[in-house]
């Protein structure tokens, strides 16, 4: 409990206290008047002084000025056991409403842990503690045994274990070496390692991670613009709607030449106002967002906005793309045919054309190859996104990539019916042979899709570059079947572009990818999701969900998480709704009284913000 929650807790237990102590003595007059106003100020002061600053910043209609205005025309008509109770209960519903926040945010809070304080920085064979914005890309800095890594960065020395709780949501610790790529955020658990930086502090994983948070109130929902436009109408219409209530009957009776009974229709404005407090509304649907992206985020999923969790919850078409995403994304070589040289020379020609590429199908060759490569024998380099490279090697052109590159550089070759990506070579336009290179599924891929299934989602579809029997083979063992293969980047903007034309207009499409290609389809599709730990940054920065461990199991959670909040915030909306609406129609008519007015509208918004921090506890299905 914070500081202030404590001193709210104080001045209800004294008002409490005292207020009990007043209804076992025999008080009348202005002495009852005088000694229930102790109570009534002790507990209501900063309401009123709220109320006296919205009134003097012509911001008149809130729960502030209702309450005022509900407790001292109670105290004025004398009922002062009413005008003290209401200001009383409301505190208490406050304080429940404060300590409801704070547990939501709970996780948020422990996700701020993971900004590391300093960084061991290794100077002239010496260990300094800097501040980890001073340490440049390229640094050696030095991570001991229950520190957290600052920096990302690869292990340049040392084998460790890491606790990446923080970042995945998931406890199993994992083991490094050196070579290993680490991210900050992490607990180094048992050796000391020595790190060289390959990002700059502000560009690491755990500052990116707590911007996203940090920003993620700032996008509302559709729901959370729905209630704030909702109080501004509905605020000053009940009020409005008491005035009227106390004033025009009592004159209709006049008129009629009956008693006006002016106290009664006062009364029952007053009950009026305090029943229509939006306090549940205003309060819950919010807390409700704002849970749903604390819970998620400590399982791993951060969620940039709560209009994004309100869209991942009316998903029902998913597409992934599929290295990386639904596979493991490392590949090795597993076959070599080369035509007119030996499978060496093949190999050889094939790491040194791809020598200059970060793909991962490049480094796997790389891998294989298994020999320091010369740079001198590399002159210029060609990428062609979605189709390979074009590289000088030893002063002779060498093409490397799928078939569309064969074609394009007008190139007989030979048709594959292998399993996996078939890389082709040819060297000064005359084919020299492939290498086929096989991928595996990531352990969750198939139960993610099933999960997603079990979900309801009707059409789920993989998006790749792969050839289309690769593509095929690998979207039948997931169980997905809608492929569409042998895709350029734009070509799979194409495609979602296509699917989002094709769905109902109230459903979502989700795009699931990792690479930097993935970006542009991120962007276009409703719901972008990346995943995160592997994933680029470019994947990362135009995505509006992370999955931080990149388990696709953690998909099918999301949307849980996404379904259960939703269908809270409805909840509640309508019970708030109903609730008033009927106490309402009760107090207009001189049925309730204010202690039922008391329940309307502290009672309400205990049970509605009960509710919503149910959405904290969404139970991970097991894969």
């Amino acid at each position: 409990m914070t500081r202030k929650q404590k001193k709210m807790l104080m001045r209800i237990v004294a008002a409490l206290v005292i207020v009990i102590v007043l209804l076992l003595l025999p008080l009348k007059g202005w002495l009852q008047f005088g000694l229930f106003m102790i109570p009534y100020f002790v507990i209501g002061y900063d309401i009123l002084l709220k109320a006296a600053k919205g009134i003097r910043n012509r911001q008149i209609f809130d729960e502030n000025f209702l309450m005022a205005i509900a407790t001292v025309g109670a105290i004025l008509l004398g009922d002062y056991k009413e005008g003290v109770a209401v200001m009383l209960f409301y505190q208490i519903g406050e304080l429940f409403q404060s300590y409801a926040v704070g547990k939501s945010r709970k996780n948020i809070n422990e996700l701020m842990d993971i900004r590391p304080d300093y960084a061991n920085l290794e100077q002239e064979g010496e260990l300094v503690r800097v501040d980890p914005d001073e340490v440049a890309i390229g640094s050696i800095i030095v991570v001991q045994p229950g520190e957290k890594i600052p920096i990302d960065g690869i292990i340049c020395e040392g084998r460790t274990t890491l606790n990446t709780s923080a970042l995945t949501g998931e406890s199993l610790p994992q083991d490094v070496e050196t070579g290993a790529a680490v991210l900050s955020g992490c607990i180094n658990m048992t050796g000391v390692i020595r790190v060289q930086t390959t990002k700059e502090f502000g560009e690491s994983t755990a500052s990116k991670i707590l911007e996203l948070v940090e920003n993620s109130s700032a996008k509302k929902s559709k729901s959370e613009h729905f209630i704030t436009r909702f109080a501004r109408v509905y605020t000053p219409a009940v009020c409005y709607g008491a005035l009227a209530l106390a004033v025009l009957p009592p004159l209709i009776m006049l008129l009629c030449g009956r008693d006006a009974n002016w106290n009664e229709w006062i009364y029952r404005a007053l009950t009026f106002l305090v029943i229509s407090c939006p306090c549940a509304l205003v309060i819950s649907i919010p807390l409700s967002f704002f849970a749903g992206i604390g819970g998620a985020s400590s399982q791993g999923i951060l969620v940039k906005g709560s209009n994004y969790l309100e869209a991942l919850a009316a998903v029902n078409y998913v597409v992934f793309d599929k290295t990386g995403t639904m596979t493991q994304g490392v590949f090795e070589v597993t076959e070599l045919h080369p035509m007119g040289m030996t499978k060496e020379a093949l190999l050889e020609w094939a790491a040194y054309a791809e020598s200059y590429s970060t793909h991962p199908i490049s480094r796997s060759i790389r891998n294989a190859y298994g020999k320091e490569l010369d740079a001198a024998r590399v002159g210029e380099v060609q990428e062609i996104g979605g189709h390979g490279v074009l590289a000088q090697v030893d002063g002779r052109t060498v093409a490397a990539g799928n078939a569309k590159l064969m074609r394009r550089q007008k190139v007989a070759y030979e048709e594959c019916t292998g399993i996996g990506t078939v890389v082709h070579l040819a060297v000064d336009g005359v084919y020299a042979g492939y290498l086929l290179i096989a991928d595996t599924l990531k352990p969750n891929a198939k139960e993610a899709v099933a999960q997603l299934r079990q979900l309801g989602l009707s059409r789920l579809v993989m998006l790749t570059g792969d050839a289309k029997n690769t593509a095929e083979a690998v979207a039948a063992e997931l169980g997905i079947s809608e492929v569409c293969s042998e895709l350029l980047p734009a070509d799979k903007v194409v495609q979602v572009e296509r699917l989002l034309a094709e769905k109902p207009a109230k459903a979502r499409l989700a795009f699931v990818g990792d690479g930097i290609n993935d970006a542009p389809v991120l962007s276009r599709a409703d719901v972008g999701i990346a995943m995160g730990a592997l994933g680029s940054d470019a994947a990362i920065e135009a995505a509006d969900i992370v999955l931080m461990d990149d388990d696709p199991l953690k998909l099918a959670q999301g949307i849980r998480i996404a379904k259960k909040c939703i269908r809270i915030v409805y909840e509640n909306i309508y019970f708030a709704i109903g609730i008033k609406v009927a106490c309402l129609i009760l107090g207009a008519v001189g049925i309730a009284n204010m202690w039922l007015a008391i329940f309307a509208d502290v009672g309400v918004m205990v049970l509605a913000v009960l509710n919503a921090i149910r959405v904290l506890f969404v139970r991970k299905k097991k894969a």
